[in-house]
């Protein structure tokens, strides 16, 4: 008799852990859980073989857990908002350890010193898409009906230069219309982006997102998902261009009836 495989799944915000989590018992695993308790849903205790829940910079208590459930593999699964490095941050002695030891805190500086201490506890972060290859998005038109001339000039536009921002690892989107850029990404994060670009267009605002040059795959990889095209409705944007091989699609089902009713076209974009 074959014994159950272990992976371990460090969970932050929105769906995609949820959905990871699924993938992974699909495929035969017992799924240990590090969870942030101001971030990931509820939800995943009913998925996963066991979760501990840690406040946002408890990186000491992440290794100890990962290793007490006796997992040498793990995978990164939806964000942790980097506002709380400045708002509600509880860093433990190894994190504390690990920030004096960088010299700045940029997504990718935190991110592999972060892997370089799982690396020491035995512990190897795989790919996020690695299990769940249905979730890459393809080029083309993904959801929604085609979009206006304007607006596939307007994403073409935007891809260069979200690619210019992503590189500087300052953010992974932009809000465009008729060649002028609306608004960057920074630290707020893609949503609030989203909201302070469609409000300065007229109704025909495009949003485009990026993966970095070279992306890590173990981190940070681009996603989308229903409440992506949300914002995109209440603040007036209507197309979305998204790097194609490189993006996750959170909750497809959800995506392509929200794109049809609020009438928003997503592209997959190859760079």
């Amino acid at each position: 008799m074959s014994q159950t495989k272990s992976i371990g799944l460090i969970a932050g915000y929105g769906a995609f852990p949820l959905e990871m989590a699924q993938a992974l018992v699909a495929q035969g695993f017992d799924v240990h859980v590090v969870a942030a308790k101001e971030e990931t849903s509820p939800d995943i205790e009913a998925i996963a073989t066991s979760v501990c829940w840690l406040h946002v910079g408890k990186v000491g208590g992440m290794i100890k857990a990962l290793k007490s459930a006796g997992v040498s593999e793990v995978i990164m699964a939806g964000k942790v908002q980097k506002l709380h490095l400045f708002r509600n941050f509880r860093p433990d002695f190894v994190a504390v350890k690990a920030l004096l030891s960088v010299s700045n805190r940029k997504d990718d500086t935190l991110m592999l010193k972060i892997v370089s201490l799982l690396a020491e506890a035995g512990i190897r972060v795989e790919s996020q898409v690695r299990y769940v290859p249905s979730m890459v998005a393809s080029e083309g038109l993904l959801f929604g009906s085609g979009a206006k001339k304007q607006a596939i000039k307007d994403m073409q536009f935007g891809l260069e230069q979200a690619k210019g921002i992503a590189a500087l690892d300052i953010g992974q989107t932009v809000v465009v219309q008729d060649g002028a850029v609306l608004a960057v990404e920074a630290i707020e994060g893609t949503d609030e982006a989203i909201l302070r670009g469609g409000k300065l267009g007229n109704g025909q605002a495009c949003v485009v997102k990026v993966a970095k040059p070279n992306q890590d795959l173990r981190f940070d990889v681009p996603a989308i998902g229903p409440d992506t095209l949300k914002t995109m409705a209440n603040s007036g944007c209507t197309s979305l261009g998204i790097q194609a091989e490189c993006t996750l699609l959170i909750e497809q089902e959800k995506l392509a009836s929200l794109a049809k009713d609020l009438g928003i076209s997503v592209y997959g974009i190859r760079v």
